[in-house]
């Protein structure tokens, strides 16, 4: 299942725009006919997702980085 794809700044615009121009055809869509267009769509969410969890990762570390000497900090004097 795809994400919600009715974000202000969708990414792979252009993806969802030609596999909802090719589900006009329900014969395409029925047989296979919008599969190369869905497979380009599923491969252009998967890079965002995996670029949006690497950026998320690296964001995580740095706070965690913060937390650890803010905590160094605040005990130092114990």
């Amino acid at each position: 299942m795809h994400p919600q794809l009715s974000d202000k700044s969708i990414v792979c615009r252009e993806f969802i725009q030609a596999l909802d121009a090719c589900h006009v055809n329900n014969w395409a869509r029925l047989t296979g006919g919008c599969n190369l267009q869905k497979d380009k769509l599923n491969q252009c969410l998967r890079k965002e997702r995996v670029e949006r969890s690497t950026r998320n990762r690296e964001q995580a570390k740095e706070k965690r980085v913060k937390t650890e000497q803010a905590w160094k900090e605040l005990h130092q004097d114990d």
